[in-house]
């Protein structure tokens, strides 16, 4: 087991000295008794942290403390455990809400890495130098990030541009963490946690994300098709991609010119409907998720930015949620079943999407859920935040080991994001009046017949049209089998020989259900006449057919 756990992880001293680095910094925020939980591995952890690690050790601090130092230690470790907490504060089925509400404060801002480091990317992505590619490049970044810095940049044709630039030596880092992970996870498994939570599978599920992420060629094809999605909407401006000049590591463009959304003095000052500017935005996101299924997953106050007409330009497309037809027939079904207050439904519809387990503690959950609804009974929806919804479920989703889709956590994060920008633009904001109309829509779309419905009946009627038009020739060829003596490779006596037994199977089948009946109508009847001529001939007639009942039982044994 020890080998074992030496060889995995530790195919290079770089992952060696970076896992005793991970090792340390959890041991140093207080979390050193963690590593007890992976029982016969503990002494080949301690050889490799190359430190002790004492049974006593137990956490003295509280929930949040806790929760605090847990942020910091991802913070210190670096991109890929900034990303990893990231993920985790949307994930308030894996964590407590003290741990949630800390997450949701890391930042992804770190200082910019020499222009040294970003001009020997783009050599290699390019095959020349920057300047040989753009007309003007500058060499201070507007924006820098655990993953990538921003530039600002013009094209030999004149078009102003942004250049969005992996940072270097990121991959090799990450894909040591993430092979780290994938190795914790695998230990961890077998144990307490390990059963309720399918911690490879989280690993996995992260580093696939993380990896889009990095993958600028997949961001440019996620703006093209918030482009496509938005092509009739006039309050919402995606950038062009400029894809002659763009790789996986480098993503270049159309420069965005206007003011951040929450600057509020610029706006005022600029005489921007405040108001009208919260709509846009809001209904540009509310449509992405009701109608598209495909919605920007990171509308922070930096990404949007506020153009002429109240028009609102979006940047940086990495972080996107999907919604399935049925994850938002789901998703319908579950509003409409907490507006009715309707508990039962309400956990039926969890256990019918998977969320929750078939021995899920129904009595609980009911009496938690029916305690939630009453925070909100009768009072309008003007009145409630979404922040404050999400806030009040996690702890219930928690409790309950409730597993909802990872992009219905991710669609929680963007509301919450959204509301939170709506209000500093316009108090009165109200995000659930908002998306209405898209919901209402959404409902009938959900009930009538639709394109989708259309083609599956086109392919159904098609499948219809195949075999009429096959059966007459099929039917010819079994004719042709059957004047030969063949039918289904059975000669016409064996297939006699079936028939006949099938046939008899049928009859004793019905005559045992014959005599069932007769017995249990006539026990009935005996009742009903209570002494006299008619009752000697009921119970005459019962014992003949209990009789026979025995005979044909004793006749099918015999067989």
């Amino acid at each position: 087991m020890v080998s074992q756990f030496l060889r995995t992880p530790f195919r290079s001293m770089r992952n060696l000295r970076r896992f005793q680095t991970i090792g340390g910094v959890f041991l140093k925020h207080g979390f050193g008794f963690l590593f007890e939980n992976f029982g016969p591995e503990l002494r080949a952890l301690r050889r490799a942290l190359g430190r002790p690690l004492n049974r006593s050790d137990e956490p003295t601090m509280t929930d949040e403390e806790l929760a605090i130092h847990f942020r910091l230690a991802l913070e210190e470790l670096g991109p890929t455990f900034v990303k990893l907490g990231q993920v985790l504060s949307t994930r308030p089925d894996l964590l407590p809400p003290t741990f949630v509400v800390q997450l949701s404060k890391l930042q992804d801002a770190v200082p910019p890495g020499p222009w040294e480091e970003t001009e020997k990317i783009l050599i290699e992505e390019y095959g020349r130098p920057p300047d040989e590619v753009f007309a003007t490049i500058a060499r201070e970044p507007i924006a820098s990030a655990s993953l990538a810095q921003v530039y600002n940049a013009t094209l030999p044709t004149g078009e102003e541009v942004v250049v969005k630039v992996q940072r270097h030596g990121i991959i090799p880092t990450i894909d040591t963490d993430l092979e780290i992970m994938h190795t914790l996870a695998n230990m961890a498994q077998p144990t307490a946690l390990g059963r309720v939570y399918d911690l490879p599978e989280i690993v996995e599920e992260f580093g696939y994300t993380l990896r889009n992420e990095l993958d600028y060629e997949q961001e440019g094809r996620n703006a093209d098709r918030f482009r496509r999605n938005l092509a009739g909407d006039d309050f919402m401006y995606i950038p062009k991609v400029y894809w002659e000049y763009t790789t996986r590591r480098a993503l270049v463009l159309e420069r965005i010119a206007g003011i951040k959304v929450n600057d509020i003095d610029a706006l005022e000052a600029d005489g921007y409907d405040r108001k009208q500017i919260v709509l846009n935005a809001a209904n540009a996101i509310v449509q992405e998720v009701m109608i598209d299924g495909f919605f920007h997953a990171d509308p922070h106050p930096g990404n949007l930015y506020v153009l002429p007409n109240n028009v609102i330009g979006v940047m940086d497309f990495g972080m996107v949620g999907h919604l399935k037809d049925n994850d938002r027939r789901n998703l319908i079904q579950l509003y409409v079943a907490a507006v009715e207050q309707d508990i039962d439904a309400i956990i039926d519809q969890f256990i019918r999407m998977g969320a929750a387990s078939v021995d899920v503690d129904q009595v609980k959950l009911a009496r938690d859920l029916n305690r939630l609804l009453n925070n909100y009974y009768g009072r309008p929806l003007k009145e409630i935040r979404a922040v404050e919804v999400i806030e009040q479920v996690q702890p219930v989703v928690f409790e309950h080991q409730l597993h909802l889709p990872s992009d219905f956590w991710l669609l929680g994060k963007t509301l919450m994001i959204m509301e939170g920008v709506g209000l500093q633009l316009d108090p009165d904001f109200d995000i659930f009046k908002v998306s209405e109309p898209y919901v209402k829509r959404l409902v009938w779309q959900l009930l009538l017949p639709d394109r989708r419905f259309a083609q599956q009946l086109l392919r159904k009627t098609t499948d219809w049209g195949n075999l009429f038009d096959e059966f007459p020739r099929t039917a010819n060829r079994l004719m042709e089998q059957a004047e030969r003596g063949q039918f289904f490779r059975l000669s016409i006596k064996e297939f006699e020989n079936l028939l006949d037994r099938v046939d008899r199977l049928v009859t004793r089948i019905s005559l045992a259900v014959l005599v069932a009946a007769l017995i249990v109508g006539i026990s009935l009847l005996i009742p009903v006449f209570s002494g006299g001529i008619g009752q000697g001939v009921l119970i005459l007639a019962f014992v003949i057919v209990v009789g026979l009942g025995f005979w044909l039982l004793l006749t099918m044994l015999r067989r």
